[in-house]
């Protein structure tokens, strides 16, 4: 199973299938506005600029299962992250990232790769590196910077 088997949601209530990314490397995170780690964001652009034309492409799932820090409106969402930090990579609709009602591309990323004594996504952040055959390669804490896996996308690319 590879990453290309599952479809998302965007804001607009589109479901886009994933293969439209075969042979891109892919770091995936779910966001959260109103976070601790939210100026991660700019980090995340700064990757994206640097790294899009050589084939990387970030991807971001709000999500407001860690204490409701994403707002209620997309639109609101949207707006936030590029007048603050100038995103212009691809955001998807408000995603469930753990639990019962998980998305299922949550659930294949996290049974992919776990995590710290557990498979479970603990918070805001978490990081998914996806190689270009459609495979997760690397898990990160939501405490590492996009700036620290620059080593891992040079490696793919």
């Amino acid at each position: 199973m590879t990453i290309y088997n599952y479809t998302a949601q965007l804001p607009d209530g589109n479901e886009i299938l994933f293969s439209r990314y075969k042979g891109k490397i892919l770091l995936i995170v779910n966001s959260a506005s109103k976070c601790g780690f939210t100026p991660q964001l700019k980090e995340l652009q700064q990757l994206y600029d640097t790294y899009k034309d050589q084939g990387l492409v970030v991807l971001g799932f709000p999500s407001d299962q860690f204490l409701n820090q994403e707002y209620d409106d997309i639109n609101d969402t949207l707006e936030f992250c590029r007048t603050r930090y100038g995103v212009s990579f691809p955001i998807f609709a408000k995603t469930q990232v753990k639990g019962d009602e998980a998305h299922p591309l949550f659930t294949f990323l996290t049974t992919s790769q776990r995590g710290l004594l557990t498979e479970n996504i603990k918070w805001n952040f978490t990081k998914f590196l996806i190689d270009r055959q459609g495979r997760v390669v690397k898990r990160y804490a939501p405490h590492i910077h996009p700036a620290k896996i620059i080593p891992d996308i040079e490696k793919l690319l």
